[in-house]
Formats: C-alpha cells, structure tokens, sequence
C-alpha cells in the first residue's frame, strides 16, 4: 500500500470523477474505480440515446482509463437499493404533491453508503467523489464541508445530508479548481474526448427529462386513479379543470392550458381535494418556510437564532434569513419575501462559504 493509503473513487465516466481519480493517482494514493449502476435507461422507455453515468458508454470510460493508469476499477450494481430507495421516493412525493430532490437522496442514503461499503471490503481508508465541494475539520471535531471555488459548479448543495462519520473518510479534489482547469486538465493528459464529454443536468432515471410520462410509467392507471381537478384561485375562484395534480410543481407557469391575459404560477398544489392553485407571481412570495429532517454539519446544534444565506433550490443565489432550530426541524425567517418555495425541494444553509446543513421544505 502506499504511503498516502489506499482510496476508492467513485467513477462516472464523466471528465470530473476522472480527473480525480487521476489526480489521486498521481498525488500517489493507491487507487480503485468503482462504478455504480444505478439505473437501467433501457428498462424506462427512453426515446433518445442513453446517457449520463449509468451509461454502458460511461461504464466502458470509467474502465479504459482505470486501465490506462494501472489501478483497478469495479462496476457495482445497485440498482435494487436505488429503486427501492431513491425511485419510490421520487414517486411518493410527487403522489403527496410535494417536488422530491431525488440528487439529495442517492448521494445521502445510496452512494455515500455504497462507497463505504465497498470502501470497508477492500481496506481503503478514504473514498473520493469529483464533487466541486471542500471539506474540512474544525477544531471542534465536526467536519463541515464549504463551497468549491468554481461558483457556476459548486455542488455543496446537494451534499448536506452526508454525515459527520461519512464526511471523516471523504475527499472532494477537485474542490480548489474551476471546471475549466478541469478540462484543460483532461486534455494535458491526452483525454480528449472526456475534456469536451457534455455535461447531463437531467434526472439519471427520468427518460428524456419527461418527469409526467415516467410518472405514468410508474404507476399503474395513474390518469384514472387521480384524474382532472380544478385550478383555482386563492379566492376560491375556479378558472378551468388541469390533468392531475402529480403533474405540477410549485412556480410552475408553462403548460397550464390556461389563458389569463398575463402570467399566472402555481402557488399551491392540494392533493386530497386534486386542486392546483394558481396566482400572481407577488402569490408565490413567502417570507418563512419550515424545513424538515434536518442534518447540520458546521455545528451540531443551533441554540440561539441565526443569519444565514438559505439556498431553496440547486441554482438559487440565496437569500438572507434568520435560522431558529425546533428539533429536528428549522424555523426559516426570510429578511426579504423569496418566490417559489416548493414543499420536497432542499432549503440549505450557508454561513459565508460553509455549508450549515439543510433539510426538506414542508
């Protein structure tokens, strides 16, 4: 083993878990690929060509550079735990009426445990992710994981359900670098068709981004079961018939099949009576929100009220906003009224560059 130790790096195919893997490598760790199969495209119907990093494509990449650099690489299936975990969630939630974060979950509950499983089987003290993330650990003990450097790539946002004892064998390399020097990276090493592989923002598991159709796909007699119901307004106005509440999100305003002469958002959605609500974008304004299930990573508890930057979605720049802890919930006081809080999205907390924690928007 090498003096640095023996890591697992988890391998897309993609060119940021590659240049990691790599950059380990030569950093002189004792490297292993591992691959995990999550999902199969083919079983769902998809129109369009596979894609993304359940891929056979991808899987074939993750290997030829493992064998190219001289480290082992592996392909672990877990699709059963994936279903059963991440795609039934995916599904319940948007049957309660809520928009699930299915990224949240797998790295949570599927990859991060997946890793260190195998991690364990092959005596590899650390694992390793191409998150654009950094983590380290403070002088109290508790790992806190911080914004990468590159703004337009951090992906902190969807690590804050990763705990501390997870977080304590985890390393992000690429979180000191922007993506182009990623890149640029992959074509130093001669990997030219990995520095110029696109980049899939899609749902892994979702055919051509068409969350409705996986939907019905999913759930047998769906459009019977749930049917039209009303969109309405707050003043209990009804304004025309939609095709089953599964089918909108929160701030959703293309699509509706209703004309108002100016630009109308679903501002809630109630599933016991089948009705989606529809307002004005100032309707969609809130200026609290209670999160649910909550995980902190900078401290372990948050005793007295406090300002934090609270992200409700991936690309969200955040706004200002008082924090005050209730168990395993957080009360959210917005300074200034935030547009489109959607119930199953992730709210998270930032106290400058670090990552507080976040949980589920109720």
């Amino acid at each position: 083993m090498s003096k640095k130790g023996r890591i697992l790096v988890a391998m897309s195919g993609g060119v940021d878990s590659s240049v990691a893997a790599v950059m380990l490598h030569e950093q002189g760790y004792e490297v292993i690929g591992l691959t995990m199969k999550t999902w199969d495209y083919a079983s769902a119907g998809g129109s369009s060509k596979e894609t993304g990093c359940c891929s056979l494509d991808s899987i074939n990449d993750a290997r030829a550079l493992s064998v190219g650099y001289g480290f082992p690489h592996y392909i672990l299936d877990i699709r059963d735990e994936f279903g059963d975990f991440v795609i039934d969630n995916f599904v319940d939630e948007y049957l309660a009426g809520r928009t699930p974060n299915p990224c949240v979950l797998c790295n949570t509950h599927i990859k991060w445990e997946a890793l260190l499983k195998r991690a364990n089987k092959l005596d590899c003290e650390f694992i390793a992710t191409g998150h654009y993330a950094n983590i380290r650990l403070q002088d109290t003990g508790r790992y806190v994981i911080s914004k990468g450097k590159d703004e337009h790539k951090d992906q902190s946002y969807v690590l804050w359900g990763v705990s501390q004892e997870n977080l304590s064998r985890t390393q992000f390399p690429l979180g000191s670098f922007a993506k182009s020097e990623i890149r640029q990276m992959a074509k130093d090493m001669g990997q030219f068709d990995l520095a110029n592989k696109s980049e899939s923002y899609e749902i892994c598991f979702v055919p051509d981004n068409d969350y409705r159709a996986f939907l019905r796909n999913k759930v047998e007699d769906l459009d019977e079961r749930i049917g039209p119901g009303n969109f309405m307004l707050n003043n209990g106005t009804v304004v025309g018939k939609h095709k089953g509440y599964p089918y909108y999100t929160i701030g959703q305003r293309k699509g509706l099949g209703v004309a108002f002469g100016h630009p109308m958002y679903v501002t809630r959605i109630l599933p016991e009576s089948n009705t989606v609500m529809l307002g004005t974008e100032n309707e969609l304004e809130r200026t609290d929100a209670i999160v649910r299930n909550i995980n902190l990573l900078k401290y372990e508890n948050i005793n007295e009220p406090l300002e934090a930057i609270t992200k409700i979605r991936y690309k969200d720049a955040g706004a200002m906003s008082t924090l005050i802890q209730e168990g395993d919930r957080m009360k959210v006081n917005f300074h200034h009224a935030v547009s489109g809080i959607a119930p199953g999205q992730s709210a998270v907390f930032y106290e400058g560059n670090d990552l507080l924690g976040g949980g589920f928007l109720v």
